[in-house]
Order: C-alpha cells, then sequence, then structure tokens
C-alpha cells in the first residue's frame, strides 16, 4: 500500500465516532471540507441561482465548447453541500474541461424523498435548455451516484434528453440495505458505518418504501441510459451497489464501465489533496467524459463537412 493511502487509512481509523452526533453536527463536521482541502489551482467558484434552486458553478481556466457536469454531492441524502464538496467539483471540472453546476439539492429528514430527485431533475432541465443533451453529463458520488442513476431514470420517463454521459463514484443505489448488512463483517473501509447508512436511508425514505425505483435506482429500469463509468472500491461497504447497478444496467443495454479500486475508502476521490490514487482516479473521470464528448461530436462534425461539400 502506497504511504499516502496507508497514512490516511489509519487517520481515518482514529477519528472519533459521530455516532451521537445530531444532524446539525454531522453536517457542519462534513462541510469543514472547505476549510481542510483548498481548490486546485485554476478554477474559480461563483453562486448559481435559478428558479429556486441553488448552488455554485465552478469554472475552470478553459472549459471546452460550454461543456457542463451536473455534480450530485454525497452525504447519505441528509449532509453534505457545495462546501463539502466543492473541492472535489473543481478537481473534476479542471480533469474534465468543463463547467461544473454543484447542486445543492435539499436534504432529509425536512425534505425526504423526492425532493432531492426533484431539484435534480428540476437543474438538470435547465442545463438541457442551456446547453444541450450533448455537451452534458451528470455526476455523482455515494448518495449522489444514487441520485445520478435517479435523476436520469425521472428525466427519461418524462421523455427528456439524455446526456452524453454519466460517472457514479461508490454509489448508493440500493436503499433497503440488505447486502450493507450481509457484507459488514468483511468490509475494512472506516467511513461507511452500517448505522448510519440504515439511518440516512430512514430519514430520506420517509413513508416510501425502499424499493421505489428512484429512491433505490438499483431497480430501476435503466434501458436508454447514456454510456456510464462507475468507480468502487472493493473494500467498501457499498461494493455490492456498484456490482449490482453495473449488472442491472449492462442487462438493459447500457455501454457500463466499471473499475474496482482495492483498499482505498468509500469516494476517495474526495481525499485527493492527500492521495495520489485520489489524482488518478479523478484524470480517469476526465479522460472518460472527454472520450464520450468528442465521440458525440464526432457525427455532428461529419455531417457539417457533407454540407459544405
Amino acid at each position: 500500500m502506497d504511504d499516502d493511502l496507508t497514512a490516511l487509512m489509519s487517520f481515518l481509523r482514529k477519528q472519533p465516532s459521530m455516532s451521537s452526533a445530531t444532524v446539525a453536527e454531522r453536517r457542519a463536521a462534513y462541510d469543514r471540507a472547505e476549510r481542510a482541502f483548498a481548490l486546485p489551482v485554476g478554477a474559480t467558484i461563483r453562486l448559481w441561482e435559478r428558479n429556486g434552486l441553488i448552488g455554485e458553478l465552478v469554472e475552470p481556466e478553459h472549459p471546452v465548447d460550454g461543456r457542463t457536469i451536473l455534480y450530485l454531492h454525497g452525504g447519505g441524502y441528509v449532509i453534505g453541500s457545495p462546501r463539502s464538496h466543492r473541492h472535489l467539483a473543481a478537481a473534476i471540472a479542471i480533469a474534465a474541461s468543463a463547467n461544473v453546476l454543484l447542486l445543492d439539492y435539499r436534504l432529509a429528514p425536512e425534505h425526504p424523498f423526492p425532493a432531492a430527485v426533484d431539484d435534480a431533475v428540476a437543474a438538470y432541465r435547465l442545463l438541457l435548455q442551456d446547453i444541450g443533451s450533448q455537451r452534458l453529463a451528470v455526476v455523482g458520488d455515494s448518495a449522489g451516484g444514487g441520485l445520478t442513476v435517479a435523476t436520469l431514470v425521472a428525466a427519461l420517463g418524462a421523455g427528456d434528453a439524455m446526456p452524453a454521459a454519466a460517472v457514479c463514484l461508490s454509489p448508493w443505489v440500493d436503499l433497503t440495505c440488505n447486502t450493507i448488512a450481509a457484507s459488514a463483517a468483511t468490509i475494512s473501509d472506516p467511513l461507511v458505518k452500517t448505522e448510519d447508512i440504515v439511518a440516512y436511508a430512514s430519514s430520506y425514505l420517509g413513508a416510501n418504501p425502499a424499493t421505489h425505483p428512484l429512491a433505490s435506482p438499483r431497480f430501476a429500469d435503466l434501458r436508454g441510459l447514456p454510456p456510464m463509468l462507475i468507480h468502487a472500491s472493493t473494500s467498501e461497504m457499498l461494493a455490492s451497489d456498484s456490482l449490482g447497478l453495473a449488472d442491472a444496467a449492462r442487462a438493459a443495454g447500457v455501454d457500463v464501465t466499471l473499475e474496482m479500486f482495492e483498499r482505498v475508502p468509500h469516494v476517495w476521490h474526495w481525499f485527493w489533496p492527500r492521495l495520489e490514487i485520489a489524482k488518478a482516479a479523478i484524470a480517469q473521470v476526465g479522460a472518460f467524459l472527454k472520450t464520450v464528448w468528442m465521440e458525440q461530436q464526432a457525427p455532428t462534425k461529419a455531417e457539417n463537412r457533407r454540407r459544405t461539400s
């Protein structure tokens, strides 16, 4: 194991338990990332507000052709915000040479399901209006990874165009928590605890069943979704979610790239300022999106040549 990964895992295992912390305390602790992790050089942040939605627009120095990513942060649908994920969204913006809308969607328990899906779909539609589908991608981590899939399922079901691509980083797509409980004894990741995941699921679901396809998109009809990259760790509690999502998406005819990393924690990308393997994973995300965008543009360029010849 690399020295930086060894040091990070040791640090994480020594952190005090948050099991007795209130939701407000957990949110405050997560949001301290804005002080712990500096933004990468070459990214600027500005407030974004439209139609009652809020977020942050992260802009790299040289975005390509208006390409834009809708980023949906993790946190179990209960914690997390642009403050906790600004540094990660900025790193992805630079890697993909694309603007990133980091959405501050509503959180449970104040706003249970389907509030997060409603907000994400509304933001997605605004971006569709602004730039069209071919220059758009949706990316999310953990609960935000599940929300990425749910957003696209909901949008497709309503007749909206699909983006060029989707990326899910350690996605949480099965809120029944059955596979989490089954694998807990063999998992070495110190970040995700079974009791936390079960509590977050309960807060988010309210009276809705855990198998609702927009709450647990592992059970959704995934036919028609765009090319998808999934990153997960073999050591994390949610590894089975990623494997199940990849299997379901492939069975539905979706072009899926699944990359399983070893020994890293849940959403290790979040630790990129301290972790070389996280930087490499973010570079892979950027390369995937650039490739898909180039492939999307190729037919358009060929058609333009035919029109001018």
